[in-house]
């Protein structure tokens, strides 16, 4: 929980100060207690790399206490003067769980809204995915005279990929694309858990269309993957988010490490998703070829157990079950068999089928290996 009040600020010697009140706070300067010092670290809602001043350096500061016992030190006066303190003035500071002081300069206002302007271009699409990414919550996309038909159905085509973008304006020369999501409606465990259940039925799919020769289910598959590929760009979008937002991070309880951890584990969520894609291209390729009953079943085996094995690891990452994620890894040998069972059967088949067959055993075992980087990700979850 996050602890606020206001502080007034007081001038002394042309520097500015702020009372610090026996806890401490937090704001976009973030405040780490060590002892009797403070490590002033900017933080801010924008883009780092475009601000110098402040925002690019640490400092520390002594903490100092008055005759009647009250804690206080230095605000720097860059800071102060950028964000237009004067004598008087009203700063929030919040304390959150980790004991760090957040202080805010303008936390009775609404953040504005950051916004990126683009010019058509032949990677248009790509940069309108980078700015939702970065957290850019309006895009304007401007021409210098007019935007042709092949550009604004390339810009609708991009923002079908990105959930909550939409286009909110539209004349002959520019296109508005305004992002409508709160982020603090997306906690990033749910998106995790929606994108793995899309995988997860890709994968359940994509083994039985292989088997049957289902091409039709295969091709279901394919189309799927849209929708896996769109959550892990929102995902992604919220985990920015929140490492530039400690209030949010708090709010939401995600710390930075824990955003990193679930970028990687996403990454790996979508690429289980990607390895199915191509299992789903192999069974059409095969046209509808169905496998034989003793290879069918071998398969299927192989299949259960890969299934297995992202199951167990993804529970063990969101619940840090370490020993769970020992399990993933001790499957390897289960893993080696069945694969190899595969092989020494695919041989005997007809040289139409064995490179497909081999190379859809190639996609199983994969999905494994990524479910050992996931149970990597597993650390066990503080008391």
């Amino acid at each position: 929980m996050l602890k606020a009040l206001g502080l007034r600020v007081f001038q002394m010697r042309k520097t500015l100060l702020f009372i610090i009140l026996l806890f401490n706070s937090n704001f976009r300067i973030q405040v780490y207690m060590h002892g009797f010092y403070l490590n002033a670290l900017i933080h801010d809602d924008v883009d780092i790399a475009s601000v110098g001043g402040l925002r690019d350096m640490s400092e520390l500061r002594k903490v100092q206490r008055t005759p009647g016992g009250t804690f206080f030190v230095c605000l720097p006066k860059s800071w102060a003067e950028q964000n237009g303190l004067e004598k008087g003035a009203i700063l929030s500071l919040s304390e959150t769980g980790d004991g760090k002081l957040v202080v805010d300069a303008k936390y009775g206002a609404e953040p504005s809204p950051r916004t990126a302007l683009l010019k058509p271009g032949p990677y248009l699409g790509r940069e309108i995915i980078g700015k939702y990414l970065l957290g850019f919550d309006i895009v304007r996309v401007v021409g210098k005279e007019h935007i042709g038909f092949e550009v604004r159905d390339a810009i609708k085509n991009t923002v079908r990929h990105l959930i909550g973008l939409e286009i909110v304006e539209e004349d002959y020369s520019g296109i508005v694309l305004q992002c409508l999501l709160e982020p603090s409606g997306f906690p990033p465990e749910k998106i995790l858990r929606r994108g793995y259940s899309i995988a997860a039925g890709m994968h359940r799919d994509v083994a039985n269309a292989f088997v049957d020769g289902d091409v039709q289910l295969a091709k279901s598959v394919m189309a799927r993957d849209d929708e896996g590929n769109r959550l892990y760009f929102l995902l992604v979008r919220i985990l920015r988010t929140i490492i530039q937002n400690p209030s949010l991070s708090e709010k939401l309880g995600v710390s930075p490490i824990d955003c990193l951890d679930y970028r990687l584990a996403a990454s790996l969520v979508e690429a289980i998703g990607d390895e199915c894609v191509r299992v789903s291209q192999k069974t059409v390729e095969l046209e509808g070829t169905k496998l034989d009953k003793e290879l069918g079943k071998l398969f299927i085996t192989f299949h259960v157990t890969c299934f297995e094995a992202h199951e167990n690891a993804l529970t063990a990452f969101l619940t840090g079950g370490v020993d769970l994620a020992e399990k993933v890894r001790a499957m390897r040998d289960r893993i080696d068999k069945e694969s190899g069972n595969i092989e020494k059967v695919a041989r005997a088949q007809s040289l139409d089928v064995v490179p497909q067959i081999l190379a859809v055993a190639s996609f199983l075992r994969q999905i494994y290996e990524h479910s050992v980087d996931i149970a990597d990700l597993a650390v066990p979850k503080k008391p």
